[in-house]
């Protein structure tokens, strides 16, 4: 019998909480005169919250399909592209030197397969990367000496999140 309640007590949490977080929760929607639908987030900022003590961003995919943001990497401005196929953050060249990372007395030893072929890269630890309020610190990723046109946001900073998801065109970061 407390077996029973305590199941119905966590289902009645779970509910209350999907309920405050879907259908109490301000929604915006700037693109349109009318109010957006309950469960949906149509424009927003990195700085907004999805809810109360929790940090979210929110990245727009792009016309050309792909999820592109900037981060601030221990205080320079980067542009990724968010690629959930890439196991770790790679970075280009180009990028690292702007990082002050001194890609040019780094080993680049370690084999990388891409989907364009082998390359060779340079592990680095970034001290964090941080887009809205959402920042990971101590941040595996690895600097490609070629065949990367542009840094890519890997499963080292998405793995370390609480949740992402994508709708209705927007991928929502959680921490």
């Amino acid at each position: 019998m407390a077996l029973r309640n305590l199941f119905f007590v966590m289902f009645a949490a779970v509910a209350i909480a999907l309920g405050i977080s879907f259908g109490i929760a301000p929604k915006f929607n700037e693109q349109a005169d009318e109010p957006a639908p309950v469960a949906t987030v149509a424009v927003a900022t990195p700085e907004m919250t999805a809810l109360p003590g929790s940090r979210a961003a929110f990245i727009d995919k792009e016309n050309d399909g792909h999820f592109w943001t900037r981060a601030d990497v221990s205080g320079t401005q980067v542009k990724f592209m968010v690629d959930t196929g890439a196991s770790i953050v790679a970075l280009t060249y180009f990028d690292a030197q702007r990082l002050g990372l001194n890609p040019e007395e780094l080993a680049f030893d370690s084999e990388i397969r891409t989907a364009g072929g082998v390359t060779y890269g340079a592990p680095v630890t970034l001290a964090s990367i941080r887009i809205g309020k959402v920042k990971i610190e101590n941040v595996d990723a690895v600097i490609l000496t070629s065949g990367l046109e542009q840094s890519l946001l890997g499963m080292t900073f998405l793995g370390e999140l609480n949740s992402y998801e994508v709708r209705q065109g927007q991928m929502i970061i959680r921490q």
